[in-house]
């Protein structure tokens, strides 16, 4: 067990290397920042040609600019599959629906009206990662919401060839417009525009390193919602977890790839021994064997902790992208963690219900970003507005302090602007 995983026991281990160890950042690489940041001027400067050349490019699919958009009916996959999208379409509705932020004002202590005002953006760029294995359950997370919010336009874009079950999800989840554009080529157009494709306000969507660092180069001329990378699942269990659950939900996330990051800590010696034990025994059976296995021996860390105090206050360090607490009581658990992306409580709570249709969306913060960055959100799809409404009552009770302000940042003009509608005579003498 010990020498084909890599496991840490916090009894024998100085904490603070424990410590060092968990705590993570994203950095970008030189090689691929200069990469994409030759891309997107590929994009910028030649529009639909360089799209084409790309996606022969990178893609092998040669297509021509009429090719981009597609316009064409929605092929109905098997009604199982249409019952499927449909249930996690209608929980992620429902969900999106009761998390809208609502406009909201107060009287400050002046008397004066503030608040919020929230209006739909105009335009918006979904990117949902496609190829050989299409996540239509990445459709699923983002464009509903988009439509909930009440978006003009939601402009989606997939690799080519986009799968018929996945170009059916997009257009019933909400797109507006389908483009069969991927990698930093697909973002660089979403920002940008091209003779075929009008730039949107807002990136959404999750996608490779190459999808990620373009959001991250073209943030300012867009909004994108996050920068989420490779998948990640931290649980968190103590002597009552059932060893079979665990295993399998550390094993779905090593099914995502050799990116994926794996962390277990738990003060059971005996949980740990067993959920080792289940996740040879699970890893047999299934089709993405050698890949599951990669992971789990590359990028995966089990932790002995002393108490089940001391897991949770370690797993704030990882900050992971999934947090399941597997322990006899969850909600309280729950208080106790400082940073993650989406929390999954208790035995009966698989990390695959939020993955494909409990209601959140399932893009989340990775890397770590966690402490600083939340998941997707509602709020994301709406521009806010501050609000202010002064009565001449309520600027008459704080025009000598508007003034003071003005006088101590050496700005006549401002405080004359707060005096004039008091006392406009006085200011004319």
């Amino acid at each position: 067990m010990t020498s084909r995983y890599r496991i840490l026991r916090c009894d024998r281990e100085d904490l603070s290397m424990v410590r060092k160890q968990l705590h993570r950042r994203a950095f970008p690489s030189p090689e691929l920042s200069e990469r994409v940041r030759s891309i997107l001027e590929r994009v910028e400067g030649k529009g639909d040609k360089a799209l084409a050349e790309l996606t022969q490019e990178f893609d092998q699919v040669t297509l021509s600019t009429a090719d981009f958009c597609r316009k064409d009916a929605a092929e109905r996959p098997a009604p199982a599959i249409r019952k499927a999208i449909a249930w996690s379409l209608g929980n992620v509705r429902r969900f999106a629906r009761a998390s809208r932020p609502r406009d909201w004002r107060m009287k400050n202590r002046e008397g004066a009206w503030v608040g919020e005002r929230f209006l739909p953006l105009d335009r918006v760029g979904v990117y949902v990662p496609g190829g050989s294995a299409p996540l239509v359950s990445s459709a699923l997370m983002t464009i509903p919401f988009a439509r909930e919010a009440g978006v003009g336009e939601i402009v989606a874009v997939s690799p080519p060839p986009i799968q018929p079950v996945l170009y059916y999800a997009l257009r019933t989840a909400g797109a507006t417009e389908v483009y069969s554009l991927g990698g930093a080529q697909a973002v660089a157009a979403l920002a940008y525009g091209t003779e075929s494709i009008r730039p949107v306000d807002k990136i959404f969507g999750p996608g490779n390193a190459y999808v990620v660092e373009a959001k991250r180069q073209l943030f300012g001329l867009v909004a994108v919602d996050l920068l989420p990378g490779p998948s990640e699942v931290a649980v968190v269990a103590d002597e009552s977890a059932r060893a079979q659950f665990v295993a399998a939900d550390l094993l779905a996330q090593a099914e995502h790839g050799a990116s994926s990051r794996i962390l277990l800590l738990t003060s059971s010696a005996k949980v740990l021994e067993e959920v080792v034990a289940q996740i040879e025994e699970q890893a047999k059976t299934l089709p993405r064997r050698a890949v599951v296995e990669a992971v789990l021996r590359d990028h995966a860390l089990f932790v002995l902790t002393r108490n089940l105090e001391e897991a949770l206050e370690l797993v704030g360090e990882f900050a992971p992208e999934h947090l399941s607490l597997a322990v006899r009581h969850p909600r309280r658990a729950a208080g106790r963690v400082r940073h993650c992306g989406a929390i999954y409580l208790g035995a009966y709570s698989p990390v695959a219900a939020g993955d494909f249709l409990a209601g959140p969306s399932h893009t989340l913060p990775t890397g770590g970003s966690a402490r600083a960055f939340d998941g997707l959100r509602m709020e994301h799809f709406f521009q806010r507005a501050s609000v202010v409404e002064y009565s001449r009552s309520a600027l008459i009770r704080v025009e000598s302090r508007i003034v003071r302000f003005a006088e101590i940042e050496g700005l006549a003009a401002h405080g004359r602007s707060a005096a004039v509608r008091v006392s406009p005579r006085k200011l004319r003498k």
